[in-house]
């Protein structure tokens, strides 16, 4: 079974306590600060030591969350822990943050350029994607010098690539 298969029970799990309580936000910061935890190989290492009781490792993360979580989310962290799921976490967070995006009816888009795009050129691409997707848009640009020119656009698994590199290889491909 793969792990988004595996993650996704979890995902949604959270995300529903996390609307029922309307507390997306705070569940989303949760979840991705988790999440980069345990991508780090060190607690990775301690997650996966035979030697380190459940136990140990549940009160190490109810310790990195500090004060601020809250009782349904210390036990979120318990299951993931009981149920051997805790390396899961990056993929929950993932899963999580589409399922927010879409109750909240936004998407995050990436845009990658050859070169920076000015905030008038940010806001007719965030126009035209809103149109286009029926979706608040965030935004966020990378400048990618070896495209050479043209902008490559991710929205979930929607893919624009209209760099100078893909029309070129569009036009070799019709020339052959």
């Amino acid at each position: 079974m793969s792990d988004i298969t595996t993650a996704r029970p979890y995902a949604q799990a959270a995300f529903e306590e996390a609307h029922k309580l309307n507390a997306l936000k705070t569940w989303s910061e949760m979840l991705i600060a988790l999440a980069e935890v345990v991508s780090n190989k060190d607690v990775h290492s301690l997650a996966v030591n035979p030697k380190v009781s459940k136990q140990q490792l549940a009160l190490f993360l109810e310790a990195v969350l500090e004060k601020t979580a809250t009782m349904q989310q210390r036990n979120f962290v318990r299951i993931l822990v009981e149920n051997q799921r805790i390396l899961l976490l990056p993929e929950i967070a993932a899963i999580f943050e589409v399922l927010k995006a879409e109750a909240e009816k936004t998407i995050n888009v990436v845009v990658d350029s050859a070169y920076e795009l000015t905030a008038g050129q940010q806001e007719k691409l965030i126009s035209s994607l809103k149109r286009r997707l029926g979706r608040e848009v965030k935004l966020a640009c990378n400048v990618k010098k070896e495209l050479l020119g043209g902008i490559v656009v991710r929205a979930g698994d929607k893919v624009i690539d209209g760099t100078a590199i893909a029309r070129l290889s569009e036009m070799a491909t019709a020339l052959a």
